[in-house]
């Protein structure tokens, strides 16, 4: 981990202003490899590895699927949306530039 992430990561709330809820991150299934550097660096517990579930390996490219198969069909999952708070320490941990932030669709 870079020392930039690192310094971030010891006090995720001088780097993280954002409101929760206002935005979450998506991951690229195409492009995941379940690395979990998106699991170390965040703060706030958004991300978890866990297995494709099947209608996300469905909609897989080719390419894809070669590479959910070669990483044991794990990938990262955003389990709890509404905690981010776009510090985008996920962002640049990820070395396959597989998540971006949107916005958190509101109820």
């Amino acid at each position: 981990m870079n020392n930039e992430l690192m310094a971030m990561q010891t006090d995720p709330h001088v780097s993280c202003k954002g409101e929760p809820g206002r935005v979450a991150p998506v991951i690229d299934r195409n492009r995941c490899e379940a690395k979990a550097k998106c699991v170390e660096v965040c703060p706030f517990d958004v991300f978890a590895i866990r297995p494709l579930e099947s209608s996300d390996r469905a909609a897989l490219s080719f390419l894809g699927s070669v590479k959910a198969w070669v990483h044991g069909n794990r990938q990262a999952y955003v389990l709890r949306p509404d905690d981010c708070q776009a510090c985008q320490l996920c962002i640049k941990a990820c070395p396959e530039g597989a998540i971006r932030l949107a916005p958190y669709p509101t109820a």
